[in-house]
């Protein structure tokens, strides 16, 4: 099937960011060269969807490198950059994704990649996963398995496999260590930001910041948040993560009694309408709603549209809606990933690691096929370690290690 696009002429312009990513990730490099000598997956069909930008264009370019065939879509209808998909048909990857794709032509994408009949699925936020499972599910027995980028991800994974449903094995690629501590921290706390800054243009400094979720990825909006000079309050519903943030030096209060506070809101929870109707109605004059989970439900989008009044395009990426009360509120990107959908996403080199972790864990499942007891599992450690490893002397750095007698210390009883 042929690519589908928007634009093959824009290659050029994808290719140059590429090229920067390629300059920035010494870890997919040195796995592009590896993969090169070894092919490991030669033969195999991979099918791919994570947010189509020059970062996951590099990684299909690693994979492919180790001889596989990649079919490739996004997997959020305003984060893909239609230069980079153009970019990757130029090099002979078969595509099928545009900036601004309607839900229908998106499912149609996804389509597209799955009727290949692909051997590994390398996925983001469980589109891919869920569609196999419910359109396709006479392509279950051709797949060794797939690769989860993401918590949200991971949240819809654990359901299907408690419910016993989920028919293949999967890589929580999210719980690794090398992934979810910088990626989801560093990563997040930065592109999040990135995204708000540029596409408001307003300071952050004597602001109130609600950010609604304290995992790592709200770790990183409130620590970036507090960087910037705003005050942050959180929002939780989990009592040991809200005591964390507390400790951290934030406020914690439940969304009722945020919303009349904040002035910027984030949302990171992988959950529904963590920001409602209520809440929209609870808001001051100029509130910014943003989300920083996966999906766009959790500022409630649908609810905020039949509430409001009016709704007018403010500036590229935001849109304000006025509520009958008469205050204007101002949603980012549409309510979806607003450092995908307004930024350029995570930096080079955390993708680096990340994306690290999904080459090599896509190899361990062609290399373990047929041997897994679990449906669900985690990276394995020492695939872990050995990336931690190798970042460490990228970053030109070394560490002590433990002496023969400390070995023995540690793990004798001494009885």
């Amino acid at each position: 099937m042929a690519s589908e696009i928007k634009d093959i002429n824009l290659a050029e312009s994808g290719q140059r960011k590429i090229e920067w990513v390629r300059r920035n990730c010494p870890l997919l490099t040195m796995l592009k060269d590896e993969f090169a000598a070894t092919r490991p997956f030669a033969g195999k069909k991979i099918a791919l969807s994570i947010h189509l930008e020059a970062k996951t264009a590099y990684l299909c370019e690693v994979l492919a490198a180790g001889g596989a065939e990649m079919y490739v879509t996004g997997s959020n209808p305003l984060s893909t950059q239609d230069d980079v998909a153009a970019a990757l048909v130029e090099e002979g990857i078969e595509v099928h994704a545009w900036h601004g794709i309607s839900d229908q032509d998106y499912d149609r994408c996804i389509d597209a990649i799955l009727a290949v009949g692909p051997h590994i699925i390398i996925d983001d936020g469980g589109d891919l996963v869920h569609r196999v499972h419910t359109q396709f599910p006479e392509l279950i027995g051709n797949i060794i398995g797939g690769c989860e980028e993401t918590t949200t991800g991971i949240i819809r994974l654990e359901a299907l496999n408690r419910e016993g449903k989920l028919r293949f094995p999967m890589v929580r690629v999210n719980n690794a260590m090398m992934k979810h501590f910088f990626d989801n921290r560093y990563g997040t706390g930065q592109s999040v930001w990135d995204g708000i800054n540029r596409t408001t243009n307003l300071v952050v400094a004597g602001k109130t910041v609600v950010v609604a979720g304290y995992g790592w990825c709200g770790k990183g909006v409130a620590m970036r948040a507090k960087g910037l000079g705003a005050k942050v309050i959180v929002t939780e519903i989990d009592p040991v993560k809200a005591i964390e943030a507390i400790m951290d030096g934030f406020d914690v209060m439940p969304m009722a009694e945020a919303a009349p506070l904040g002035d910027v809101f984030v949302t990171v929870t992988g959950c529904e309408k963590v920001i409602d109707e209520e809440d929209f109605l609870r808001m001051h004059e100029g509130a910014v709603c943003c989300n920083a989970g996966h999906f766009d439900c959790e500022v409630d989008m649908a609810g905020l549209r039949e509430l409001a009044v009016e709704t007018r395009e403010m500036r590229a990426n935001i849109t304000g809606y006025m509520l009958p009360n008469g205050i204007w509120i101002y949603v980012l990107g549409e309510g979806r990933l607003v450092n995908l959908a307004c930024g350029d996403g995570h930096p080079a080199e955390i993708m680096d690691m990340s994306f690290a972790i999904q080459a090599l864990s896509a190899k361990y499942l062609v290399e373990h096929q047929g041997t897994f007891d679990e449906m669900l599992m985690d990276v394995p450690e020492e695939v872990d370690r050995d990336v931690a490893r190798k970042e460490l002397a990228f970053m030109g750095k070394r560490i002590d290690v433990l002496t023969p007698e400390q070995e023995r210390y540690l793990n004798e009883s001494g009885l």
